[in-house]
C-alpha cells in the first residue's frame, strides 16, 4: 500500500482539492435536505409563538418558499462542483489558457484576457439558473418586479462598472506579480485593501445610483424620529435616502452604506411602506448597535487580516510548480532557455479564486456563529434605545413580507445563518433585559 512519501507534492493536492470537494459537496448535500424535510414537517401549522401574528397561510408560503430556493440551491452545488471540476482537473483552464496564449502569445493582454473569457464563460455557465430563480422563483412568490429590459439595462451598467473598475485593478496587481519582486504580495494587499476602502467612500455617491434612484427622505415626522435617534446614540450620517428598491423585488430592507464621512442611511421604499415609524425606528436603532459594538470595524479588521493571509499564501504558491499542475494547469515554463517563459500570474489568481473556497468552507460555521451573537448584541442595544415590542414588531413583519421561514432546521441555522432565527431572536429580547 502506498504511504504519503509515495506521492508527490502534486499528487497529493489533487488527492487533497478532491477530497475536500466531496467531502464539501456531500455536507452541503446533508445541509440542505435536512432544512428541506424539517420545513417540510413544520409546514401544517405556525409555531406557538407566532400563531396570533402570523397566519397559516404566510407561513406555508414562507415554507415553500424556501423549500424551492433550496431545492434550486441543490441543482446549483452539482452544476458548481462539475463546473469547478471541469475548470480544474478536467483541464478547462489550461485548456482556455492555451487556447489564448497561441492566438495572441506571452504578455499582459493574454493576461488579462484570460481573466476576461473565465468571468464571461463562467457568467453564461451561471445565467440560465440565476434568471430562473429571478424569473421564476421570485415571480411565482410575488417578489419579483424585474423586467426583462431592467434586467438587460443592470446587465449591461454591471459589465461597464466591472470593465472600468475591474480591469485596471487586475492590470496592476498582475502587473505587481511580474515586478514587484518576492514580496509583490505585501505591495498588492496595500492596493487591495486601500482600493476598498477607498470603495466604501465611492461607493454611495457614483455607483449605487448607477442602479437605483436614492431620494431624500421627506417624511418630515419620520425623518425627525430618526434624526433624534441618531442624535442619541452620537451617530451622524451625511443623509437619509429612500431607495426604489420596489423596482426589482417586493423584499424589504434598510442599511448603512458609506465610509467615514460619506457614511448614509438607506430605507427601501418597501420597507417605509410596510412598517409604522415607531418600527423603522427600532430596525434604524438594530443597525446602529452595529456601529456602536463597532461590529464593522470588527469585519473589516478581520477582512484585512484573512486577505493579507491569503495574499501571502497566493505569493508562495504561485511559485510552485505543483500548484499548478495537481490542479490540471500546466504552467508557463519555456524549455528553451533562449524563449521568455509566459507569466503564470493570471493562472495563479484564477486558480486559487477556484480552490480556496473548496477548503474555507468548512470553517464559515465559525464566521456564521460571529455574525449571529453581532445580531444579539444589536437586538439588546435597540431595545435599550428604542421600542422592543416595535422591533419585535418590525421583525415579524419583516420574515412574514419577506416569507422567512419560521422553522428552519437547527443544524443548517448553525452552519449557514448570518442572523439568528426569528424564534431565538424573540426569545432573547423577551428574556434578557436590553443594555445599551
Amino acid at each position: 500500500m502506498p504511504t504519503p512519501d509515495d506521492f508527490s507534492p502534486s499528487m497529493l493536492l489533487t488527492l487533497a482539492f478532491a477530497t475536500a470537494l466531496v467531502l464539501g459537496l456531500a455536507l452541503k448535500f446533508w445541509l440542505a435536505t435536512r432544512q428541506v424535510r424539517h420545513i417540510a414537517r413544520h409546514r401544517a401549522a405556525v409555531p406557538a409563538p407566532f400563531a396570533e401574528r402570523i397566519s397559516l397561510a404566510a407561513h406555508q408560503k414562507a415554507a415553500d418558499y424556501t423549500i424551492t430556493k433550496a431545492r434550486l440551491g441543490l441543482l446549483e452545488m452539482a452544476l458548481g462542483c462539475v463546473v469547478l471540476l471541469g475548470w480544474t482537473l478536467l483541464g478547462g483552464l489550461d485548456a482556455l489558457n492555451r487556447t489564448l496564449l497561441d492566438a495572441m502569445g506571452p504578455g499582459m493582454a493574454q493576461q488579462l484576457a484570460l481573466l476576461v473569457a473565465f468571468a464571461a464563460i463562467a457568467g453564461l455557465i451561471d445565467l440560465p439558473l440565476s434568471l430562473y430563480q429571478t424569473f421564476v422563483i421570485e415571480e411565482r412568490f410575488g417578489f419579483n418586479k424585474m423586467t426583462w429590459r431592467l434586467w438587460l439595462a443592470d446587465a449591461a451598467k454591471g459589465l461597464l462598472v466591472g470593465a472600468v473598475i475591474g480591469l485596471p485593478i487586475a492590470a496592476l496587481i498582475l502587473w505587481l506579480m511580474g515586478a514587484a519582486g518576492p514580496l509583490w504580495w505585501l505591495w498588492a494587499w496595500c492596493f487591495w485593501m486601500g482600493f476598498n476602502l477607498l470603495l466604501m467612500v465611492i461607493y454611495p455617491t457614483f455607483i449605487a445610483p448607477l442602479f437605483n434612484k436614492f431620494q431624500p427622505l421627506e417624511d418630515e415626522s419620520l425623518k425627525a424620529r430618526v434624526t433624534a435617534l441618531m442624535q442619541r446614540c452620537g451617530f451622524s450620517a451625511k443623509g437619509l435616502f429612500v431607495m426604489d428598491g420596489s423596482r426589482r423585488s417586493a423584499h424589504a430592507n434598510a442599511y448603512f452604506t458609506g465610509f467615514g464621512a460619506a457614511k448614509r442611511v438607506v430605507f427601501y421604499d418597501t420597507l417605509l411602506k410596510q412598517l409604522a415609524p415607531g418600527e423603522v425606528e427600532a430596525v434604524l436603532a438594530h443597525e446602529l448597535g452595529h456601529f456602536k459594538h463597532r461590529h464593522i470595524i470588527q469585519r473589516i479588521v478581520v477582512m484585512f487580516g484573512l486577505s493579507l493571509a491569503g495574499f501571502a499564501l497566493l505569493g508562495w504558491l504561485s511559485n510552485q510548480v505543483w500548484f499548478y499542475t495537481g490542479l490540471g494547469v500546466r504552467p508557463n515554463i519555456s524549455l528553451d532557455p533562449t524563449i521568455a517563459a509566459a507569466p503564470n500570474d493570471a493562472l495563479a489568481l484564477l486558480l486559487f479564486m477556484l480552490v480556496v473556497p473548496v477548503f474555507t468552507f468548512f470553517i464559515s460555521p465559525l464566521f456564521s456563529q460571529q455574525s449571529r451573537r453581532h445580531e444579539f448584541q444589536a437586538d439588546a442595544y435597540a431595545m435599550a434605545q428604542a421600542s422592543g415590542a416595535d422591533l419585535a414588531s418590525a421583525l415579524l413583519k419583516l420574515y412574514e413580507d419577506n416569507a422567512s421561514t419560521l422553522t428552519p432546521d437547527p443544524v443548517y441555522v448553525k452552519f449557514y445563518y448570518s442572523h439568528p432565527p426569528a424564534t431565538e431572536r424573540l426569545a432573547r429580547m423577551h428574556n434578557h433585559p436590553a443594555h445599551p
